[in-house]
């Protein structure tokens, strides 16, 4: 198990690792860079570095973790990236079925695909399903989110690169905020955080905010408007 600093997360599980840009939160991909380094170092797993790899060998590891935790899915790819194929995206959905203990977050940018291979998944309830929207070009991935039967629906609003006022949030369960942190990230106003918030708390939807990143990460945490925003779906109580 590889444990996670992600704040919304407490475990990694990657059966696919690499991937490939394809909107303008890539730019300045984590993942990416994660990936050269771990190359560098040797890690098997990345012999590839950031080459879209299936890892057979990875697929059935949360059924040897016991203890309950919520595990977030393939964070150094997307497993609906259009060179995985839909036998082994079904395997992974059979392992984390089998895997009842624990929560798994899985997180794709990719939604036309989710909605397109949604009705062939056979969605466990321990299964959260987010979509990526950094951007308000992007929302029409929240209305494909939709289209599944994902027992849990969340949004990633990171890294946040615009405002995006009146967010459609039926169906939604759950929704984070972050800046970007990295060499070259790119700015985001407070104004955008805080009326996403407000649309959440109207909404009665969960709202995390996860890190101003850029040069405030430092200086200002997780803390907005003096207050840590720390809410996750009322599924997730018992984790």
């Amino acid at each position: 198990m590889a444990t996670s600093s992600i704040e919304w997360t407490e475990a990694t599980w990657n059966p696919v690792t690499g991937c490939t840009k394809i909107s303008t939160g890539c730019k300045y991909c984590y993942a990416e860079r994660m990936a050269r380094r771990l190359q560098g170092m040797g890690q098997p797993n990345y012999i590839n570095g950031f080459k879209l790899t299936l890892h057979e060998h990875m697929l059935e590891r949360p059924l040897q973790w016991k203890k309950p935790r919520m595990i977030f899915v393939n964070s150094m790819s997307d497993l609906f990236h259009h060179d995985v194929p839909l036998e082994f995206i079904l395997r992974v959905f059979d392992v984390m079925a089998r895997a009842s203990q624990h929560q798994f977050q899985v997180l794709t940018k990719r939604a036309d695909r989710l909605a397109e291979l949604s009705p062939y998944i056979n969605w466990p309830p321990n299964v959260w399903m987010g979509v990526s929207v950094e951007h308000v070009a992007y929302t029409h991935r929240i209305d494909r989110l939709r289209e599944t039967d994902a027992a849990i629906k969340f949004l990633s609003l990171e890294p946040l690169l615009s405002a995006i006022p009146n967010i459609d949030l039926t169906g939604i369960d759950w929704v984070i905020v972050g800046g970007e942190s990295g060499p070259g990230a790119r700015p985001m106003d407070e104004t955008w955080v805080k009326d996403i918030r407000d649309q959440c708390v109207q909404s009665g939807v969960p709202f995390f905010f996860k890190q101003w990143g850029g040069t405030r990460k430092k200086k200002n945490g997780r803390t907005l408007q003096g207050k840590i925003w720390n809410q996750f779906p009322a599924f997730a109580n018992g984790i």
